[in-house]
């Protein structure tokens, strides 16, 4: 048989991918949970040709990873468009060679887009015991990964919700110009591990570690692939966090604390400048909230205020509003994106004015902490207000992507300046930079009342010296007394 240019363009992708692929699971890292895997790809004829080939890649990868057996993972692909087509049955292909022979034949439908009539389908035909699901166990996963790159022409929120009352895991993709308000119609909570958004069809293959990991049961410790910030214990499949001795555990289950009673005001000084975009903006909400899950948020503890800027500054909402994570966390969700210039000067002096004013819910004696995140130089000056925030007392931490500038970072920064400014050059990084960031909220210590302790101390150890020369000064002095009557 003939091979289209198409096929071509696949069959080299593939192969460049077999001689580099270095994978953990041939290592003997990981194990397979039963899954029944099926992915929902769009060929609307919004997706041209060579990305459909893309996509193709894409699943090729993911099946490369996975551990493919009638009793580990089990492949199946419906292709969809205005109609529906099943490619590939669950039941029909027991081995990678064979499915991703069956994924190279794949061609594009190229007409609407209804995503809800292929979720439909889904649920009904290409889950069913007839096309080689297992029957619904807790024993077996099943899971639908759905790729689309525009907005669907029929209703899929209630159709989604159905799909995963009956147990399917559902996980978006959206790439390029699709409406992200879909996606999390369609995903499975916690929607950020559910809903995944590229630029283009020519950079999904980075999401391939993802759903590799998805369908690998690893020694997550081992591999480094865990959240724990100081100790990773291995559990079956899973891992729990430990701290070592003098800290304690956070609410978090991540985090470690050596003064978790302390109370802190923390507030995020957010960039929301057009230059930032939206699909960016959405990563940085994401940020926010790694970091929030670091806190010990509590009435008496950490409070979280929330201020964007841009051409203007814009309070989200004060300190002390929320004083749990689920609430804060959404409350940051919620926050819409301004777009316009970017006035850090401005916003610092808002900071300073405002947020940590106890009518502004600012606690009196309680450590006061600034995040400022930019992408971009500011349009105004800084420099000032910039110095006045830590002359306050203020621990300021700067954090820049892209093309921020690290002068200003620095400028920001309390001392010392390495601890408390982060720049990465990709939004996707910033997950590494929350990892990183250890906000300190242990009270600093009164250098007096310390100099006065040791000062204290200094004299004590001096006295008992004196006192214990002195009794053996007196003991030597009966000793030699009593030598002295014997000899007489």
């Amino acid at each position: 048989a003939l091979v289209t240019p198409s096929q071509s363009l696949f069959l080299a992708a593939l192969l460049l991918f077999l001689l580099t692929q270095r994978r953990s699971c041939s290592a003997g890292l990981c194990k397979a949970h039963p899954t029944d895997l099926v992915f929902i790809i769009d060929s609307s004829r919004s997706v041209r040709p060579s990305e459909f080939e893309q996509v193709k890649v894409f699943l090729a990868k993911v099946i490369e990873g996975l551990d493919v057996g009638p009793s580990s993972t089990r492949v199946g692909v419906v292709n969809y468009a205005s109609r529906v087509k099943n490619e590939v049955s669950l039941k029909t292909h027991r081995t990678k060679a064979g499915l991703i022979k069956a994924v190279t034949k794949i061609e594009p439908l190229s007409t609407g887009t209804m995503t809800g009539l292929a979720i439909q389908f889904a649920m009904n035909v290409a889950f069913s015991e007839a096309e080689g699901a297992r029957a619904k166990s807790p024993d077996v996963s099943k899971v639908a990964i759905i790729v689309t790159d525009g907005r669907p022409q029929d209703n899929i929120k209630d159709v989604a919700q159905r799909a995963r009352d009956a147990g399917i895991e559902i996980f978006a993709i959206g790439v390029g110009r699709v409406d992200m308000n879909t996606l999390k119609q369609m995903a499975s909570d916690p929607l950020d591990d559910h809903v995944d958004y590229v630029e283009s069809y020519s950079v999904i293959e980075k999401l391939t570690k993802k759903f590799q990991e998805a369908f690998c049961v690893s020694d997550l410790c081992a591999t480094g692939d865990h959240d724990c910030e100081q100790v990773c214990i291995s559990t079956p499949g899973s891992y729990k966090c430990a701290c070592k001795d003098g800290f304690t555990l956070m609410d978090d289950g991540r985090s470690c604390s050596a003064c978790s009673n302390s109370a802190t005001d923390v507030v995020f000084l957010i960039d929301g400048s057009k230059s930032v975009r939206p699909e960016n903006f959405e990563l940085v909400k994401k940020w926010i909230n790694q970091i929030i899950d670091k806190l010990d948020v509590s009435e008496s503890k950490a409070h979280v205020g929330l201020v964007q800027y841009s051409s203007a500054v814009k309070e989200e909402f004060p300190l002390g509003r929320y004083n749990n994570k689920k609430d804060l966390k959404e409350a940051v969700k919620k926050m819409a994106y301004m777009e316009r210039g970017t006035m850090t000067g401005q916003a610092l002096r808002y900071l300073i004015d405002s947020s940590f004013k106890p009518g502004q819910g600012a606690r009196p004696g309680v450590v006061k902490v600034g995040i400022v995140f930019t992408d971009g130089r500011s349009q105004d000056y800084i420099g000032d207000a910039a110095k006045k925030a830590k002359e306050n007392g203020f621990k300021m931490y700067a954090v820049g992507v892209g093309n921020a500038v690290e002068d200003e970072l620095k400028e920001i920064a309390s001392e010392p300046t390495g601890e408390h400014y982060f720049y990465t050059a990709d939004f996707k990084a910033m997950t590494q930079i929350a990892k990183k960031l250890q906000i300190n909220i242990c009270p600093d210590e009164d250098p007096c009342e310390c100099d006065s302790l040791v000062k204290f101390q200094k004299k004590v150890e001096a006295a008992l010296q004196a006192l214990t020369k002195k009794i053996l000064l007196e003991s030597m002095s009966k000793r030699i007394a009593l030598l002295e009557n014997k000899i007489v």
